[in-house]
């Protein structure tokens, strides 16, 4: 079974940036979108952002103008640049791509904001 492997996690003063990397350990057919959800310590897991097979993103309000998310589709791989990072972003981030019948998640990966 595919395995999705993040990178790109760790501490980092408020203001800085991170960019977080997912790549699949082997071929996805017929991928529907890629994208990053987050979870804070005592909360449920959110939204962030995706980028659909035709190449749209949406983002969640909280990440707009500071997150971007990219792809390479030859890597099987998706990104996260991470911008004017806040303390409320501190949280394990995930990825996950959906596909024609099914859907994958990565392990996580832990960002730390500090003030």
């Amino acid at each position: 079974q595919v395995q999705l492997v993040e990178s790109g996690g760790g501490l980092v003063q408020a203001g800085g940036s991170l960019r977080l990397s997912c790549a699949a350990s082997g071929s996805i057919l017929n991928i529907i979108r890629m994208g990053w959800y987050r979870q804070a310590p005592g909360k449920q897991r959110e939204f962030v952002g995706d980028i659909t097979s035709g190449g749209t993103t949406n983002y969640a309000d909280s990440v707009k103008g500071r997150f971007t998310i990219s792809r390479d589709n030859a890597k099987i791989t998706v990104y996260l640049q991470m911008n004017s990072l806040k303390p409320e972003d501190t949280a394990v981030y995930y990825c996950n791509i959906v596909f024609w019948g099914g859907s994958v998640w990565g392990q996580g990966t832990q960002v730390t904001v500090s003030s």
